[in-house]
């Protein structure tokens, strides 16, 4: 019977359900965290930049991007009432929705952020409902020119953070740009010439080094750290809600475009590491799932959430599903998000640091969207629905004031974040463009 156990225990981290071994499971969890941790937290650094947050309401709004987390991910562990995938995966706060909300926060402040992104939660869901009927409408080739022009779009945002931030006294100054490049040296010498957790933590150990260099030059005050407490439950609405018609409509269109992400994302875990394909119950689950948390999320004062892509490229590679395994990073995102001092102390990173790791993440989105265009035959009608879909998004807002002669609300949806445009786009053509015989052979095997 011993025998037996010890054959046993261990292929326990293979399978969703049961208990594996806890020096299994702690860094296994682990390397979810790792993995997932600068996702989750610079969306909230980014956003409290553009509008102009203090100090606490800085650390108030990392500390909800940790719990958030937590449920969300928890959520899809454990359905319930048919909200949640049931697969093993991480949900959190992402990087998919920063071009937008930086647009909205940036003219409308931080409230309307929340008050679009509960619009958006709702549509999520309701795509949930109707995801089989809705599937056809994205193709690879509109997902994947969506995904590129995000990562495009993220460019920008970026380069700012590496020279120091927009609007900051020293912005451009050598230092900065000393800073972000050994942190951006950093990810990329581990990226690309370490393996295991030296590879995996890549982005992690660069910001720690831009971190200890950013506080040797005398970068970082620890002030706000200081004045942070040990434990702390923030009320709900402690930024308020508004809702605004044209932020609305855009973070609408960007959550219908992520349910899409969500569908790709939760295919490749149950492909990769379950050998099967995705049910449709487990999809609807999933994205149903999201939108609830992004509605629960934006009442407590967090940001949008969906599944994360390198969590699921983890699963992918060493196959662990064990639903133990992110239960345990799941504990570890709360508990730290109900520690102010954890929180605050994420909040003194330097923006120079956060732009040189953020910019190879940027990269890492825009590569994603490319595989998926590539996945697709480059035939002239795909590579149409692409090239123009990216050159009118990325075009139409990279010059100001291209869409003044127009009401301020047709500026707001259209003129703020390139994705939007580059969305309906690339929609609308691959529904009104002819199809050549080599698509409707993918179609049909499809």
């Amino acid at each position: 019977m011993m025998k037996e156990n010890s054959v046993e225990m261990p292929s326990a981290i293979f399978e969703m359900e049961g208990m594996p071994r806890i020096k299994e499971v702690i860094p296994l969890g682990f390397q979810h965290v790792v993995a997932a941790i600068v996702g989750v937290v610079t969306p909230a650094l980014l956003v409290a930049s553009v509008t102009g947050l203090d100090s606490s309401d800085r650390t108030i709004l990392v500390q909800i991007s940790l719990i958030i987390t937590a449920l969300a991910t928890m959520i899809q562990l454990y359905p319930i009432g048919g909200i949640g995938s049931g697969l093993p995966v991480i949900i959190g706060i992402s990087f998919a929705y920063v071009p937008t909300i930086l647009a909205i926060g940036g003219q409308f402040g931080i409230a309307a952020i929340f008050g679009a992104q509960i619009a958006g939660g709702i549509a999520a869901f309701i795509v949930g409902i109707y995801v089989k009927q809705l599937r056809k409408f994205f193709p690879p080739i509109v997902t994947g020119t969506v995904i590129f022009t995000i990562g495009l779009s993220l460019y920008p945002v970026a380069i700012k953070y590496m020279a120091g931030g927009a609007g900051t006294p020293n912005f451009g100054s050598p230092e900065n740009w000393m800073i972000s490049m050994i942190t951006f040296g950093v990810v990329v010498f581990l990226t690309y010439f370490t393996k295991g957790f030296m590879k995996l933590a890549a982005i992690l150990i660069g910001m720690i080094v831009g971190y200890i260099i950013s506080f040797m030059t005398g970068m970082i005050s620890f002030d706000a750290v200081s004045a942070s407490g040990w434990f702390k439950i923030v009320a709900p609405m402690h930024f308020g809600i508004e809702f605004e018609v044209s932020s609305i409509i855009s973070m609408i269109i960007i959550y219908i475009v992520n349910a899409v992400q969500a569908i790709g994302d939760l295919s490749s875990t149950t492909i990769g590491g379950l050998d099967r394909d995705p049910t449709d119950k487990e999809l609807s689950g999933g994205i149903k799932a999201n939108g609830i948390t992004s509605v629960i999320s934006a009442f407590f004062g967090g940001l949008p959430t969906a599944t994360f892509s390198q969590n699921v490229g983890i699963v992918t590679v060493n196959r662990v599903v064990n639903k133990m395994v992110f239960v345990f990073a799941a504990i570890v995102f709360l508990i730290a998000g109900l520690i102010p001092k954890f929180a605050s102390l994420l909040t003194t990173i330097p923006q120079a640091v956060i732009g040189g790791a953020t910019i190879s993440v940027f990269a890492m989105i825009t590569m994603t969207g490319i595989k998926m265009i590539s996945s697709s035959e480059l035939t002239p009608r795909n590579t149409a629905v692409v090239g123009l879909a990216v050159a009118l998004g990325v075009g139409v807002t990279s010059v100001p004031g291209a869409l003044d002669g127009f009401p301020a609300w047709v500026g707001t949806v259209f003129g703020s974040s390139s994705v939007v445009i580059s969305t309906l786009t690339a929609i609308i053509l691959n529904l009104i463009l002819p199809k050549d015989e080599l698509d409707c052979d993918v179609q049909q095997e499809n």
